[in-house]
């Protein structure tokens, strides 16, 4: 029995149902048949045409090796190479954090230090 591909929201399988058709339409403008790049990439038909329509059951490698076929196979180094998000949470980690706040320093005990000054004039000592 196949395994099941993985759950995917509604926004994920557009994104993937638009780059299977980018996919299709790079293998029409060469005017290679499914066929024939299923044979270059060594994977099915079947496989192909997974690819061509986006199933999320299909593997990276599998991308990569039609990629590869239609020449395409630098544009994977586009992929999550600007992240943004990423970079901004990296910044944030290494800012120094800020200073603490100082504590007011506790009233001084009668008997430990110099005495007063009004204490020093009266002769007290």
């Amino acid at each position: 029995m196949p395994r099941q591909p993985p759950t995917i929201f509604p926004k994920e399988q557009e994104l993937l149902s638009d780059l299977g058709e980018r996919f299709k339409l790079a293998r029409k403008r060469r005017k290679l048949s499914n066929a024939v790049v299923a044979q270059r990439a060594g994977i099915s038909r079947s496989s192909l045409y997974k690819v061509e329509a986006g199933d999320a059951g299909a593997t990276m490698g599998t991308y990569l090796r039609v990629l590869a076929v239609l020449g395409l196979e630098g544009d994977i180094a586009a992929i999550a190479a600007d992240d943004k998000l990423g970079r901004k949470l990296q910044d944030l980690a290494l800012e120094p954090s800020p200073p603490a706040p100082r504590r007011r320093s506790a009233a001084p005990k009668w008997g430990a230090g110099p005495l007063p000054a009004a204490s020093r004039a009266s002769g007290n000592e």
